[in-house]
């Protein structure tokens, strides 16, 4: 089993920054990537970014100018840094690790930006 818990999100202006961070605990597995979704009210979850163990990286298109993800292998942490906030930024973001047995989500942080 893997326990993922976030943190870091808020309540930003427009134009702002954040940064969300998740941590990896449980024993016996072996996290082949780490990464983050969103989930706006009334929209589907969507692909943030997502980072494997080798560092290869994925963004969605229309954010990859605006957001950093990073990860630290021997601590199980993955991190999102968001610039440039904007209002349709906001929404949910999870937390997730794919290993051999399957996805994980954490419970999930809430990022508002507004004036």
């Amino acid at each position: 089993q893997v326990q993922l818990v976030e943190s870091g999100g808020g309540l930003v202006q427009p134009g702002g920054s954040l940064r969300l961070s998740c941590a990896a605990s449980g024993s016996g597995f072996r996290i082949r990537a780490m990464g983050w979704y969103r989930q706006a009210p009334g929209k589907q979850r969507e692909l943030v970014a997502v980072i494997t163990s080798s560092g290869i990286t994925t963004y969605a298109d229309s954010l990859k100018v605006r957001f950093t993800i990073s990860r630290n292998n021997t601590k199980n942490t993955v991190s999102l840094q968001m610039n440039s906030l904007k209002p349709e930024d906001t929404a949910v973001y999870y937390c997730n690790a794919v290993t051999g047995f399957g996805h994980y989500w954490g419970q999930g942080t809430q990022v508002t930006v507004s004036s």
